[in-house]
C-alpha cells in the first residue's frame, strides 16, 4: 500500500499541464555536461546514450569521456534535434578537468602529455583562452578533492555533481540511502531527491574565488550508469535517462539554434564561456522561462555572467515563469551573503554597491512520510 502511495506522489513544483516556454526576448536551451560512454568508463555506447537523452528532451548533450588520447571515434553532430558534442575529461593531479572547445577539441598523446598541456593551459589568463573552456569537476568529491590554489585558466567549477551528491549522502547516512534504494522502484524522482544535500562546500569555495576573479557555476551529471559493481553485467544503475533528469545547465541565447551544427556549437560554447546560463535541479521540475538580468537606468539589459561598472539606477531583475506549487523564495546574494529575498515570482532589486551578485531560487516541497518538508535550492 505504501509503495502504491509513493508511486502516485508528485515531487515536481511545476503545476501540471504547464508547458515550459522561452523567457521573453531570449531562448532557453537545456543540456547535460559530464557524460561518459563505453569509449572510456561508461556502460553504454554513444548511440544508446543519445537515445536516452532524446527521451528526456535535452537540447544538447556533452560527452566527456575520460582520458581519450586517440581521435574520437564518435562524431560531434546533430542527431535529430539533439546537438551532441564529444569533448574531454582528463585526470589532472588527483582531480578531473572537463575540457570543451569552440572548434577542435583538445587532444593529447598520453596522460603525461595531458598533465603537461593542462598545466600550461591552467596557468593562462582566462581572457587569453578564447577557444577553450576548462571546468574543475567535483572539487569536493570524497575520493577526488581538489588541493591547492585555484588556477587562473579555469573558467568554472561543478557546484552540483550528481555522483558526488550520492557519495556524500552515503557518508552522511547509510540508512537514508538504503531507504531511498527501497523507494526507487516506486518513485525514482523521489528516491534521488530525498538524497540531495546542499553543496555548501562547493558554493562557499565558489564565493571565495569569485570575489577575486570571474568564474562560473556548472552542473554535471557525471553519468556512466556504473553506480553498482559490474554494472554492464548486472544492471545499469542509475540509467542514463535517470541521470539526465537530475541536474542540467540552461543556456540563454538572443537568437535560436538553427540546426547548423558549427554555428550552434559556437553559440553553446560562447554562452558557457560568458556565463549566460544557470544550473537547475531538474528533479523539482523544468524551470525553463527563468530569467535574471541587470538593467541600467536607460533600459539597457546585461544578461547573467556580465561584468560592468557600477552606476546609479541599476536594478537586478529576476523572474520565474510560473508560481511553484510549494513554498518558494528568490534570494539575492552579494559576495556570498544574503541581501534580499521575495516570495513573489519577480524580484526587482536596486544595486547600490559594487560586488559579485548571485541569485538562487529555493523551494520547500512536501516529502511523503516520514520525511516532511525541507528547503532545497532549485535554481
Amino acid at each position: 500500500i505504501y509503495g502504491v502511495y509513493l508511486s502516485q506522489y508528485n515531487m515536481s513544483v511545476i503545476p501540471q499541464g504547464v508547458k515550459p516556454n522561452h523567457p521573453q526576448g531570449f531562448y532557453d536551451y537545456k543540456g547535460v555536461l559530464n557524460v561518459r560512454s563505453d569509449l572510456s568508463n561508461g556502460s553504454s555506447s554513444p548511440s544508446e546514450i543519445i537515445l536516452e537523452a532524446q527521451k528526456v528532451g535535452l537540447d544538447f548533450l556533452v560527452f566527456t569521456d575520460l582520458n581519450q588520447f586517440t581521435a574520437n571515434r564518435f562524431p560531434s553532430s546533430y542527431f535529430s534535434e539533439l546537438l551532441v558534442l564529444h569533448e574531454n575529461e582528463f585526470r589532472f593531479l588527483d582531480s578531473r578537468i572537463l575540457s570543451l572547445s569552440s572548434e577542435k577539441s583538445l587532444s593529447f598523446s598520453d596522460s603525461t602529455g595531458a598533465n603537461l598541456g593542462l598545466t600550461d593551459l591552467l596557468s593562462q589568463k582566462n581572457i587569453e583562452m578564447k577557444n577553450d573552456l576548462l571546468i574543475l569537476s567535483h572539487p569536493f568529491n570524497p575520493e577526488l578533492t581538489w588541493v591547492g590554489d585555484f588556477p587562473t585558466g579555469i573558467d568554472g567549477i561543478e557546484v552540483v555533481n550528481a555522483r558526488s551528491v550520492g557519495q556524500k549522502a552515503w557518508l552522511w547516512s547509510k540508512l537514508n540511502v538504503f531507504w531511498s534504494f527501497l523507494t526507487y522502484p516506486f518513485n525514482q524522482r523521489l528516491a534521488f531527491l530525498r538524497l540531495f544535500l546542499e553543496p555548501r562546500d562547493e558554493v562557499s569555495y565558489f564565493d571565495s574565488i569569485s570575489s577575486n576573479r570571474r568564474v562560473f557555476m556548472f552542473g554535471g551529471a557525471d553519468a556512466s550508469a556504473r553506480a553498482v559493481p559490474f554494472a554492464d553485467l548486472l544492471m545499469k544503475f542509475p540509467s542514463y535517462e535517470a541521470s539526465f533528469s537530475i541536474v542540467s545547465n540552461h543556456i540563454l541565447l538572443e537568437s535560436e539554434l538553427t540546426g547548423n551544427f558549427q554555428k550552434d556549437r559556437q553559440k553553446i560554447f560562447s554562452a558557457f564561456k560568458q556565463g549566460q546560463f544557470y544550473v537547475s535541479l531538474d528533479l523539482l521540475g523544468n524551470p525553463k522561462g527563468f530569467l535574471s538580468y541587470l538593467e541600467s537606468k536607460n533600459g539597457e539589459k546585461k544578461l547573467m555572467g556580465s561584468r560592468t561598472k557600477l552606476a546609479s539606477g541599476m536594478r537586478l531583475i529576476t523572474k520565474l515563469s510560473v508560481v511553484p506549487e510549494a513554498f518558494f523564495e528568490i534570494v539575492v546574494l552579494k559576495n556570498g551573503q544574503n541581501e534580499s529575498l521575495t516570495n513573489k515570482t519577480e524580484m526587482n532589486y536596486e544595486i547600490k554597491e559594487a560586488g559579485v551578485y548571485r541569485v538562487i531560487v529555493r523551494v520547500s516541497p512536501l516529502f511523503p512520510i516520514p520525511d516532511g518538508k525541507k528547503w532545497i535550492t532549485w535554481i
